[in-house]
């Protein structure tokens, strides 16, 4: 990985230094297989960023995206397209919203759902503007959701950022309820925190922050982006807690990788108007084709039981190595979103064996790995998987 292939040098060159990117070309994936440009094949547990739902050029993927790019690719939101209904139809018959709005990623699904729950704060709490988020949350990269992500190594860069953001401790209810005031209009959370180190709600907070809503008549907005479409074991994070909320966003695995975000709202919180919000792009064909058959097959062939089942297998297996090796401080985690906690800086290190060794795994934190695969990773996969993992452990030094 020492030496810098063509496409890493126009990379460096020509492009902005915004990532620091790992030393490996890929060109090619197939399920969770992916191969490099000298040909060394690797096991994915990082799913382009929890995105590949259905892993890499699934052909139900590959398929919708062909024919649907032989017959029509874009068009304008002024016009009909039955990809675009298909989609929103089978995303409401599966959910318990009712409304759906179209675009192309998570961060401007947030920022669609932020400007839903202003219009929301107009009409129906006197012009309350605020939303309430939570420190270590991540909704995304924009300026509005930087100021709404509530972790201060992304806001530091932008300051002066956007107003109207409430940063709370999360899992408590109390500093939700000591923020609220006569300006808020919405509390925005995330299920399970992903960015913020896979951190886990109670069994009553979700259901305390929807009760506090109901009282104040607040939106409740799910961020669903990473755990949404199986990736926490339910098609929705939502089900797992057994809470309603009035909004979700998605993104990622929705389309297995390929581009497309959704607002889903309740029918009493859908109060956009014509030309209060809107998208070139967002519900173009092309994408709400392939998002249609990924979903379908997610719903068909029971993907978030798969989701399941293999995020309890890999967790025990995880919790074996932690028996092994004390600098293992942690294991936790949702599904088929997982964190593995050390009680000291390793992780980089560790992320790097395993790819040496043909494991791509995601080192969140100087102290954490998350474990977030293709939602129809088998048990043999895993195997080989906590495989290299433990291989690589065995020879850590501390």
């Amino acid at each position: 990985m020492d030496n810098k292939s063509q496409s890493q040098e126009l990379t460096q060159k020509y492009m902005m230094n915004f990532i620091n990117r790992i030393p490996v070309t890929f060109v090619k994936g197939e399920g969770l297989q992916l191969w490099d440009e000298n040909g060394k094949t690797y096991l994915d547990f990082v799913g382009g960023w929890a995105a590949d739902s259905l892993g890499h050029c699934h052909p139900v993927q590959v398929e919708a995206l062909t024919n649907q790019a032989k017959t029509l690719i874009h068009v304008s939101n002024a016009f009909y397209t039955e990809p675009q209904s298909k989609l929103a139809e089978l995303l409401v018959k599966n959910s318990c919203l009712d409304k759906v709005f179209f675009c192309n990623s998570g961060a401007e699904a947030n920022e669609g759902a932020i400007k839903l729950a202003r219009r929301w704060g107009a009409l129906k709490l006197k012009g309350a503007y605020e939303i309430i988020t939570t420190l270590d949350s991540f909704h995304g990269r924009t300026l509005a959701m930087t100021a709404a992500t509530g972790q201060a190594k992304f806001q530091k860069p932008y300051i002066p950022l956007p107003e109207g953001f409430t940063n709370v401790k999360y899992n408590d209810i109390e500093a939700i309820k000591q923020a609220t005031s006569s300006k808020t209009c919405a509390v925005m959370l995330e299920p399970v925190q992903g960015e913020g180190g896979v951190n886990l709600p109670s069994s009553e907070y979700l259901k305390q922050v929807r009760a506090w809503c109901d009282e104040k008549g607040l939106l409740l907005i799910f961020d669903e982006v990473q755990t949404g479409m199986g990736r926490l074991g339910k098609l929705f994070g939502y089900e797992v807690y057994g809470v309603e909320p009035d909004v979700i966003t998605l993104a990622k695995g929705i389309a297995s990788g390929f581009p497309i975000g959704v607002i889903m709202a309740k029918e009493r919180a859908s109060v956009f108007s014509p030309g209060e919000h809107g998208t070139t792009f967002g519900g173009n064909p092309l994408a709400c084709a392939v998002g249609y058959a990924v979903t379908q097959y997610i719903i068909d062939k029971k993907v978030p039981q798969n989701s399941d089942l293999m995020g309890r297998y890999i967790t025990s297996q995880l919790r074996i190595l932690q028996g092994k090796y004390p600098f293992i401080k942690d294991v936790r985690g949702c599904g088929l979103l997982i964190a593995v906690e050390f009680n000291c800086d390793i992780a980089e290190a560790v992320m790097y064996a395993c790819l040496k060794e043909g494991l791509v795994i995601n080192y969140l934190k100087a102290n954490l790995l998350r474990i977030i695969p293709p939602l129809i990773i088998t048990r043999a996969e895993i195997d080989k998987g906590i495989g290299i993992l433990e291989q690589v452990l065995a020879g850590i030094n501390i």
